[in-house]
Formats: C-alpha cells, structure tokens, sequence
C-alpha cells in the first residue's frame, strides 16, 4: 500500500491523504481547503491531486474547514462513496459546509462583477463558485456517523476507529486497520491533536498502537501559556482594553471551537462577578449556528462542564451577551464608540465580517486585537502577528494604531509537550511517523525533538510525495 500525501504538507491547511492499497481500494483521509493566500490558494483548491471519481471513501477526522471544506467539490466532480465521521462532527459539517458554498458563490460573484469591463480581453475567464449549496445537498447524504472507541467495519479488508481528539466537538484520531496479503497492518492519523485540561471538551485520549502514524505539528516547535495563568491574563487584556481605555476589544475567532470556549469562559468570568459590566457581542452566524450544535452534543463535554451545567444551565449565555445574525447589526458596531468586547470571524482575519471590524478600528489606538490562535503567514492576522504596521485591505493601505495582543493558549492545537505526551504509547511499534499539518520550519524543529524522544523514524513529506509503505 501507499500513501499520497495531497494537502497539508509542510503547510498547515488543506488536510488530504490518498491511501492505495494493493488491492486498489482508496481510502482518503480528510479533504480540506487550503486557506491563506486568496490567489494562490484558489488555484490549488481548483484541482485534486487525483481522480475523485475513484475514491472509494472518505474518513474524515473533524469538521474545521481546512479538513472537510472540499468534500462537496469532491462530490461535484465524481465521488459517490460513503463519507465516515464521528456524529457531532457530520452535525457540524452540515452547517459549515454550507457557510463555505455561500463563501465561494459570493466570492465568484463579487469578482465576476468587480471585473464585467475586463470579459473582452482574451485571457480573461469567469470564476465558478469551487462549489455550491447544491453541492453541499448532495454531499450530506453521504455520511456515516460513529461513536468514538469502537471498531466499525468500512470495508471487508479495512475497520475504522475513532478516539477523541480533543481538538473540536467531535474530533477524533482515525485508527484502520488494514488486512492484506496475508497481514495485519495499523495505520493512524492523528488529525488534529486537542489539549488536555481545556474548557468543554474531554482530553485527548490515547490511540490504539500503530505500525505507521500521520500526525500534525501546527505547535512543534512552542509551548503554550498554562491554564491558571489564562484566566487572569484574559481579564487583564479586557480591563485595559474596555474599562482603562475604554475602547474596544477585537477578538478574531474561528466559529467552531475558539468562539465557544471564548464565550464559555467569559461566561464563567461573569458568574463569578469577575467580568466587567460592558456588552459582548458574537458577530458571526456561523458560530450561533455551531453553538446550537454544541448544545446538542453534550456527549462530548468533560466533565467540568457537565459540573458547571449544575450551576449555570446555559453556558454559552449570560447578560450583556448578544449574538448577532444581521449584517445590518455588524455594520453598527464599526460606527459605535462604546467600550464593548466583539468575537467574530475568522480567526485570521482574511475574510468574514471580523475583516471588516480590522479595516474600520486598527487605526484607533484605543482599541485592542487579541490574536487567540494560529494565523497562516500573509494572512492579516499573520501579519499582526508579524508586527506589521500598515495593511493593505480592501485595497486601501491602512496603519495598524490599535494595540495587538496575543494568547495562544487559547488554540486548541497541542503544543510540543501536550503532543509529545500524546505520542508516547506509540514509540516503541511505529515503523514510520510522518509529518503533516505544519510550517516546515515548526515541522523540522518537531523532527528533532521527536528524535531526541527516542522516535527513530521521521519524515516531512512535500506535496505530491507517494511514500510506499512496507
């Protein structure tokens, strides 16, 4: 059998494997977008690295976008198999898939529109949405949910499992194993591995041993701020940024997973008299949407949670706590002057409504950015990241006034301890790790620690590679 390695290689989104087996059966594990650069990124996402028609089935390990945002384009053009995940994860595909259509179709007609006058030159070609919510229709149909920690059955020569990640609701690590020629082999996917000791969700649990494992490195080469630091670090950042300076406090935050943690501990603060008396506002239809999903997955909470639900029924909702659907309610904030915190998205700030709030509040220096996670390189929250000072937004160059903080203890990415330990049961059976979802220079600084753990064989594979597997 081998394994083509067709996303997230030496880069952190686009998440797809093509596994072959010498029978022929192809197995594809994730199928994500590539998020980044908007040009260079359209061109890859436009093309597999295979015929679509000749996967047999999908096994997906959760719903982020950069995992899962290419199935409907994968059915569009030819697949029909079954597409295996967790339950919670198929509950959070169903509304984040069709937030992605209705991305792509605007996005194809803003361009087609912005650029009508230039259809005459003869290089010139209209932009098709990747997919659409026709797409998305017929793409749901198609998924099988699972429970965690059970072995299912998905082909006569392959089962699956699922363990929790840990990561987002309904995350999970993929164990197959696989028979052929006469042998077993056990092959794992880390997908994304979650923290331990996180608000909601259950820690990551240990995989089953593995023969070969594909893991992720997204924070290889850090570590994160400890929890009881987080709490009062995040309340500073409030108090300076809403009651001393009275302005307003920015959060970039991916719908699915940091939006609720964020507003689980703001609730938490809240409750214990912690939280200032000024507004919060979730300006995201997508993470209202996702944070009713999450209410109907309570399975998958830790048990903190479940303690917390005693005192508090609705953690995800407190006064001053206001979720807003309306574009017409976004547009407001940009022109208000009251102190107040908003949570939108996305998490890197390259598109959504929160890439509105940057253009409209960076050059007020009473206001604050806090960067709770990852931001790809060229992204403009990477950009802050990077200490920019000027950004070029809807082609106005504007310079970056307001404060830029960052906590990225907030990700929901394990840093190299949390996966290190993550890894140990595996030390001694893998006959090759490979390296996937990650900068390259995070992924060689990873390698090396992993080498000095005792982990003998490591590789990084590059986009396009085909590794043969013994």
């Amino acid at each position: 059998m081998n394994i083509k390695f067709c996303g997230a290689a030496r880069t952190v989104t686009g998440s797809a494997h093509l596994l072959t087996l010498d029978n022929g059966l192809k197995i594809l594990l994730d199928c994500g977008l590539f998020q980044g650069s908007y040009k260079d990124d359209l061109k890859t996402n436009s093309h597999f690295l295979f015929d679509p028609a000749s996967i047999d089935c999908v096994v997906l390990s959760h719903a982020h976008i950069d995992h899962s945002g290419r199935l409907p384009m994968l059915v569009k053009e030819g697949f029909k198999g079954p597409i295996h995940s967790t339950h919670a994860t198929r509950s959070l595909c169903s509304i984040m898939l069709l937030d992605s259509a209705f991305i792509q179709e605007k996005d194809a007609e803003y361009f087609n529109k912005k650029h009508k006058k230039d259809q005459h030159k003869p290089d010139f070609e209209w932009r098709d949405p990747l997919y659409t919510a026709e797409d998305v229709d017929n793409t749901m149909p198609l998924f099988i949910g699972y429970s965690y920690n059970q072995w299912y059955k998905i082909h006569d020569d392959v089962r699956v499992m699922y363990t929790d990640a840990g990561h987002i609701l309904g995350s999970a690590s993929v164990t197959l194993e696989i028979n052929e020629n006469g042998k077993t082999t056990i092959l794992g996917f880390t997908g994304d591995i979650g923290r331990p000791n996180r608000p909601i969700l259950r820690d990551p649990q240990p995989m089953p041993v593995c023969d070969y494992l594909i893991c992720e490195s997204t924070y290889g080469d850090r570590e994160h701020e400890t929890a009881p630091n987080e709490m009062n670090h995040f309340l500073e950042v409030i108090k300076e940024a809403c009651v001393e300076k009275g302005g307003k406090l920015i959060i970039p935050a991916f719908s699915v997973g940091r939006t609720q943690e964020i507003v689980y501990m703001l609730d938490q603060a809240h409750t214990a008299g912690k939280l200032p008396a000024i507004p919060v506002y979730v300006d995201s239809p997508l993470a209202i949407n996702a944070t009713a999903v999450y209410g109907s997955h309570s399975e998958c909470f830790d048990n903190q949670l479940h303690q917390y639900l005693l005192i508090d029924p609705n953690p995800f909702g407190f006064n001053n706590l206001k979720y807003l659907r309306e574009v017409e309610r976004s547009k407001e904030l940009n022109n208000s002057t009251e102190a107040c915190i908003i949570i939108s998205s996305s998490g890197m700030m390259n598109a959504g409504r929160v890439k509105h709030h940057l253009f409209n509040n960076v050059e007020n220096p009473r206001n604050t950015f806090l960067i709770v996670g990852y931001c790809a390189p060229g992204t403009p929250g990477g950009q802050l990241r990077d200490g920019a000072t000027t950004l070029k937004l809807f082609g106005e160059v504007v310079d970056v006034k307001a404060k830029v903080e960052m906590m990225d203890s907030f990700s929901a990415h394990g840093d190299r301890n949390e996966m290190k330990a993550f890894l140990q049961n595996q030390k001694k059976s893998l006959k090759k790790l490979f390296l996937v979802h990650g900068d390259y220079d995070t992924q060689q600084a990873w390698k090396s620690t992993l080498n000095e753990d005792g982990f003998k064989h490591v590789d990084i594979p590059a986009f396009g590679n085909i590794v043969n597997l013994d």
